[in-house]
């Protein structure tokens, strides 16, 4: 099961047919290379999302750990909303965002890492809950490696919206203004419903459009009684991040191995983004 097989048939890692451990092309599908080099059987292992979910989850749990460390005595411990809050100060060392972090600090970065962090434990947990569901869904309809760029997009768009509209732009009422130091894995999470709602849309599927538009609506109607605590400009970017990457990418055509080497640098492009903050506000 853990190791490289080398002779028989596997099951192709695009669309779930039979295919010989060795052949170059899926007869079905066309993905070349669909026994991926005798491993595909210990990747299917991982289940459909190919470990993404829990890597998310895990890595998440770490950073959000190492910003409670940095913050030394400073860890916030009333209300709901702040408990077990990291320091400011520690959530920008790691790779917190803002307009003036972007623009006057020239930390662009931040857009990437921003995503890795959260505010508190609250905020920590209900992300990682809505991952543990939406993850799977998504790579159920794309493929995982569409999932990490979907995922990504998502993040990206909703803080670049997020800190262009903080530094450009009035602020809007009940959306807010985008200006303060923002973080967390929402807006990736938006971005899956973005993906999932066009699911519906292409596919033709009612029951995912609808769960889509429900989940975004309330997510929105959060925002405006949370102002404040939620940044609606980063959950509309990243809807919108979402939905054009799920458009871009198409679910009813099946994963390809560019997807595969755009996810792969996806990943690493994230967590170096948190390491360059790191060592950047370090030296």
């Amino acid at each position: 099961m853990f190791g490289r097989k080398r002779t028989g048939s596997v099951i192709c890692t695009s669309c779930g047919v039979l295919v010989g451990v060795n052949d170059d092309k899926c007869y079905n599908c066309g993905r070349r290379n669909p026994g991926l080099w005798g491993f595909a059987p210990l990747l299917r292992a991982l289940g459909n999302d190919l470990g993404f979910v829990p890597f998310v989850m895990s890595t998440c749990a770490i950073i959000y750990v190492l910003t409670l460390i940095f913050s030394r005595g400073g860890i916030n411990q009333g209300g709901i909303f702040g408990l077990l809050a990291p320091t400011g100060l520690a959530l920008v060392l790691f790779g917190g965002t803002s307009p003036q972090l972007v623009f006057d600090y020239g930390r662009w970065w931040t857009i990437i890492s921003a995503s890795w962090l959260h505010g508190g434990l609250l905020h920590i947990g209900m992300n990682m809950y809505a991952m543990s569901f939406l993850g799977p869904a998504v790579a159920e309809m794309y493929g995982p490696a569409r999932l990490v760029i979907i995922y990504t997009a998502g993040g990206i768009a909703g803080f670049a919206l997020s800190v262009f509209w903080g530094a450009f732009m009035p602020a809007i009422p009940l959306m807010g203004s985008g200006r303060n130091l923002t973080i967390g894995a929402s807006a990736c999470l938006t971005g899956l419903l973005g993906a999932i709602y066009y699911y519906g849309h292409r596919g033709g599927s009612s029951m995912a459009r609808s769960y889509a538009m429900n989940s975004i609506l309330m997510i929105l109607l959060q925002g405006f009684l949370l102002q404040g605590i939620i940044n609606n400009w980063a959950h509309v970017g990243g809807l919108a991040g979402g939905y054009l990457a799920a458009r871009f990418l198409d679910p009813l055509k099946p994963e390809r191995t560019d997807h595969v080497v755009i996810a792969l640098i996806c990943i690493a492009v994230s967590i170096l983004s948190v390491i360059v903050s790191v060592v950047t506000a370090l030296a």
